[in-house]
């Protein structure tokens, strides 16, 4: 999937549809060997896990984001 964005060592790639793993729109946000999938809506951890400082700042950006 495209990736959208690139900030602090994370990657973001956007998901409107993984039929195999969800069936909601979802962020990958990949961090080292670190690959937690978020909820768009609420942000929360769908899968995986990610340190939490970089928890807060995928969260933030999904924050500032989230108009578009």
């Amino acid at each position: 999937m495209p990736v959208i964005s690139m900030f602090y060592e994370i990657i973001i790639r956007l998901y409107f549809y993984d039929k195999d793993k969800r069936s909601v729109t979802h962020i990958n946000a990949e961090y080292g060997e670190f690959e937690p999938s978020f909820e768009i809506e609420t942000g929360e951890i769908l899968s995986g896990s990610i340190p939490n400082k970089k928890i807060k700042l995928v969260q933030a950006w999904m924050e500032i984001h989230q108009e578009k």
